[in-house]
């Protein structure tokens, strides 16, 4: 991969790369369509990350559909596909990791320790292999996004990264791999996510800007669906992840939930327009 990488850039060629975990759905061919627009070559990777999984969580029993990942990827113009062993990305003695402070320890932080230090220890990795002018990632896991946004910025690594919208499906459902875990009859309860973010975009548009009024509400909405059990609702600084008390700046509004054992996570982006006028844009 690393010589393959050398000898694009050798020939002055222009290289995306999409780093993904498999399970492929919309979510990730459009960011294959973004890079197929700025770049060339296009390099894919999969990559089940253990050190981003607890003791407890589904390292395990996470969706692996490589032989059907591989064709979609081929099929959308990816040049090359990346499968590393996790032996050869941690052979023994791995002993060094990244860590991103402030922001990587608050919301998801809080609630999967030692999961942000897997991501951005293996996205370093896999951006240090493969070498590429610009890395695409999805907006799903803002926070996520975020810290591999400072990451990339402190290190001042080569790789400019480019964060795409969140894909859903048509009943408003943000796309993920983990869906696939999901009943039908959970698939129909997730919607509430959706719905109670649409909500929030509905208050705001009416000049609600009280962070609290606006997750009693996204709370209230959440808990009338019975089988959705809340992890946090939370509005936050879109650069810090710091709790605001008003909806004055560029703001997430971030929702985590347990539907029977699955774990969803979805959120919107609140920006102030460009005229000053106290008009918002949404990003859901």
């Amino acid at each position: 991969m690393k010589e393959a990488s050398r000898q694009a850039r050798a020939e002055s060629r222009i290289i995306g790369f999409v780093p993904t975990m498999g399970a492929l759905h919309a979510g990730h061919i459009s960011l294959v369509e973004r890079a197929k627009r700025d770049c060339d070559p296009v390099i894919a990777s999969i990559f089940v990350n253990p050190k981003q999984f607890g003791p407890h969580e589904d390292y395990k029993k996470y969706p692996r559909t490589v032989e059907k990942d591989a064709e979609q990827f081929a099929a959308g113009g990816v040049r090359a596909l990346f499968l590393p062993e996790a032996a050869e990305m941690y052979p023994p003695g791995f002993s060094t990791y990244v860590n991103v402070d402030g922001v990587s320890e608050r919301l998801e932080g809080r609630t999967r320790s030692g999961h942000f230090r897997g991501v951005t220890t293996v996205v370093l990795k896999l951006l240090e292999i493969v070498q590429p002018n610009f890395a695409y990632f999805g907006r799903k896991d803002a926070q996520q996004a975020k810290l591999i946004s400072i990451m990339a910025r402190d290190l001042n690594l080569d790789a400019e990264i480019v964060l795409g919208p969140i894909v859903r499906e048509p009943n408003g459902l943000a796309m993920s791999s983990r869906n696939a875990y999901l009943t039908p009859d959970e698939r129909a309860a997730a919607t509430v996510l959706h719905r109670a973010l649409a909500a929030a975009q509905k208050d705001l548009a009416a000049g609600e800007r009280s962070a609290m009024q606006l997750q009693s509400k996204l709370r209230g909405i959440l808990d009338a669906e019975p089988r959705i059990k809340i992890d946090y609702v939370e509005i936050v600084d879109a650069d810090s992840f710091e709790p605001v008390v008003s909806v004055s700046r560029s703001s997430y509004v971030l929702l985590a939930v347990y539907l029977g054992k699955t774990r969803l996570i979805d959120n919107m982006l609140i920006e102030p327009a460009e005229s000053g006028s106290g008009t918002l844009i949404f990003h859901l």
